[in-house]
């Protein structure tokens, strides 16, 4: 049983991998295109198109609006459909906790030190490089790893890079995510309505009692969570945040167990006669057994696995690209004609390439050398440090943030997204090339 289990956490650690790897090549692609069209003749059109509302309405309640404010096709993709890449964030973290990189401080502890590394010192480095500037409301846009990005450049390398580096990459990936999540949760909320927000809590003791009287029905859990994120949008709380709590009162427990799925699998097909016939006729019990083993196969997955496996390709291969498509397409040159830098932009991308890479490499080495945990097997200190640059490609919360950030200044806006755009496109070109010259020269068999 016990290798079962590291069988199936395998399988679905190089299942969201694969989906990671294929999603970040395709964030490349989009932001390729968008800047194209944003720096193209039809610019203008590029930059109108998503200024236009979004109605799921009956009567005069319009479902995607806040404190009386239709939509944007914009604000529709930032603050909904992103909710749901939060949600798998969420089932994520959680899976990561309980059974993952993150289920015990020994196995936790290198990762989690090398994040809060690869957090605090980039907002060191932008807050002295714009403290007592309008800039400085952006010192958490630097702070983030795109998991999907920085994958997808390990990918390039196929089977030469060790699992270790993978694992640690994604683990410390998740870290980061939940750095920002909660940098969100506490500094981009405002103007709170304590009548929505009691509303909210209402929600998740409802969410909280089905986890606890073991209800496994997905949609139980997909249905209330819509509601907390309304409820959420309208409390003045940043309404992905809600996303990501539904996400950890999801079951992690299936409702069949395993060893009795298979005990009853062996049962029922022992109703069915043994054949070399391409085909047979089968009679009304023989199908009434194939249907219920399908309905038992849903159930032996629990319902955390069940959504994240679902949503991981509407995600991945939809929401990232459109959110990319939306965010990234900024316009390189200013009114004045020149490119369209500024203090954030600098900032931005420092810390991304420097503070990221520093803070990553030191805060690991700090650990080791403290005693407190050792290079994985595979790891060595040359081929870290393109690992650690892979850290600066902080790429969709990034720009998630920043957004929050600049929403009321939208040159210091574009300045922050050029900033990213520029930090993640350098950490991602020296972070191949490090690995490049110091991952082993011919595939690993692992």
């Amino acid at each position: 049983m016990e290798k079962l289990k590291i069988l199936n956490l395998n399988f679905s650690f190089q299942r969201a991998t694969h989906y990671h790897i294929n999603g970040g090549m395709l964030l490349m692609g989009v932001v390729l295109l968008a800047m194209i069209l944003a720096n193209s003749p039809w610019g203008d059109a590029y930059s109108a198109f998503w200024g236009y509302e979004v109605h799921l309405q009956v009567g005069e309640f319009n479902f995607f609006s806040h404190n009386g404010h239709h939509m944007t096709l914009m604000t529709f993709i930032n603050d909904a459909l992103m909710a749901i890449f939060f949600f798998t964030v969420g089932l994520e973290i959680k899976r990561e906790i309980l059974v993952g990189e993150l289920s015990s401080i020994r196995q936790a502890l290198l990762p989690i030190v090398a994040a809060c590394g690869g957090m605090l010192l980039p907002v060191i480095i932008y807050y002295y490089m714009t403290a007592g500037t309008p800039a400085q409301d952006g010192l958490a846009i630097p702070m983030a790893t795109d998991i999907a990005f920085s994958l997808g450049v390990l990918s390039l390398f196929g089977k030469r890079v060790p699992i270790s580096l993978k694992i640690f990459l994604t683990a410390f990936a998740v870290v980061d995510d939940i750095g920002g999540i909660l940098v969100i949760a506490l500094f981009y909320s405002s103007h709170l309505d304590l009548n929505y927000l009691l509303a909210s809590a209402g929600i998740l003791a409802i969410l909280c009692g089905g986890n606890y009287l073991q209800v496994r029905n997905r949609w139980f859990y997909v249905f209330w969570g819509v509601i907390m994120w309304y409820l959420f949008l309208q409390s003045g709380i940043h309404a992905t945040i809600a996303g990501v709590i539904a996400a950890f009162t999801v079951p992690a427990t299936p409702h069949y167990k395993i060893g009795k799925y298979i005990n009853r699998i062996k049962e029922n097909i022992a109703i069915f006669p043994a054949s070399d016939k391409e085909s047979i006729i089968l009679d009304k019990v023989q199908i009434n057994v194939l249907k219920t083993i399908e309905s038992s196969s849903d159930r032996v997955i629990s319902p955390l696995q069940s959504l994240e496996d679902s949503l991981h390709g509407m995600v991945n291969y939809v929401i990232l690209p459109l959110f990319a498509f939306a965010n990234a397409g900024i316009s390189l040159t200013a009114d004045h004609g020149g490119i369209e830098v500024g203090t954030p932009t600098w900032a931005v991308m420092t810390g991304l390439l420097v503070g990221k890479f520093i803070g990553i490499y030191f805060f690991t080495w700090l650990v080791i050398k403290l005693g407190f945990a050792s290079l994985l097997k595979g790891m060595t200190w040359v081929n870290l440090v393109g690992i650690c640059l892979l850290g600066g490609i902080g790429f969709t919360v990034s720009l998630f943030i920043a957004n929050l950030s600049f929403e009321e200044a939208p040159v210091l806006l574009t300045q922050a997204k050029m900033g990213v755009i520029a930090g993640t496109l350098l950490a991602g070109i020296l972070a191949y090339l490090v690995l490049k010259f110091t991952l082993p020269k011919e595939s690993l068999n692992e």
